[in-house]
């Protein structure tokens, strides 16, 4: 049986098989703020020019957090009314997304924006098979307004529209560390990286990979995530075509075969 994925097209009833692979990445606000309030066009820029390079192998969607505008649980907590201070953050995280298609479109990449909140004259509203098409055509395609509803964090979004497009993998891109640890890298200097772990076991450990609902999601519908760090040269290419960086989490199903090839190889060696 072959390796290639199969990703159901949008247009067709029958499946069809492409050798590219289908990633969803998920990018902090902070990313885009460089530590500060708003948009930092140098890192922007960065950012764009690592994702140009592998869009022509890869099919790439992106969804954008909001926090160097505004976090509505952090306004809440000064006394804003929640379900507003989310959709406040749902707006930043549009300024993020049009950020982003800007830079990608100066280096060469056909992009679009699609939001969970229809804003017709500045992107297209989310459709999900609209945004599959767009991918198999070799656009970007990046998710802006969240879930278009108070209370779900990017995190969650990042996981349902991974599953909706049927990504084969989410990517999560952290600041401050390179992958998921057996305590907090930044407290225990003895932590120690994981290279690969089932979401059964981050559960039992106890390990914060992501928030809880995302998290679930992606157990049930067993879609692996890779974690890894956007310090270091290139990560952020290197994770998008599929190198072996950060931290892998999959379900149990998913990892029992890569360790009986790992043993293999270990043996024929």
């Amino acid at each position: 049986m072959s390796d290639v994925p199969v990703h159901a097209s949008s247009h067709q009833r029958i499946p069809t098989r492409t050798h590219r692979r289908r990633v969803l990445l998920k990018l902090s606000g902070e990313v885009f703020g460089g530590g500060e309030v708003g948009v930092n066009p140098d890192v922007v820029a960065s950012v764009a020019r690592q994702i140009a390079p592998v869009v022509p192998e890869v099919e790439i969607s992106i969804v954008v957090g909001g926090g160097n505008f505004f976090r509505g649980a952090e306004l809440s907590q000064r006394g804003m009314d929640r379900t507003r201070a989310d959709y406040m953050g749902m707006l930043g995280t549009v300024m993020n997304c049009l950020a982003l298609q800007d830079f990608l479109e100066q280096a060469g990449v056909d992009t679009r924006v699609q939001t969970a909140i229809p804003m017709t004259q500045v992107a297209e509203t989310y459709i999900p098979r609209r945004a599959m098409r767009h991918m198999e055509k070799g656009r970007v395609v990046i998710f802006g307004a969240g879930a278009g509803l108070p209370f779900f964090s990017t995190d969650t979004v990042a996981a349902q529209r991974a599953l909706e497009i049927r990504a084969d993998v989410v990517l999560i891109a952290k600041n401050g560390v390179d992958g998921v640890y057996t305590d907090d890298p930044k407290k225990n200097p003895n932590a120690q990286k994981i290279d690969r772990i089932t979401y059964e076991e981050a559960l039992a450990r106890g390990l914060k990979v992501v928030d809880s609902t995302a998290f679930s999601l992606c157990m049930d519908n067993k879609l692996p995530m890779l974690v890894f760090g956007m310090e270091g040269d290139r990560t952020l290419q290197r994770a998008i075509a599929g190198e072996e960086i950060g931290t892998i989490v999959e379900s149990a199903e998913e990892k029992a075969p890569a360790i009986a090839a790992e043993r293999s190889a270990t043996e024929t060696a």
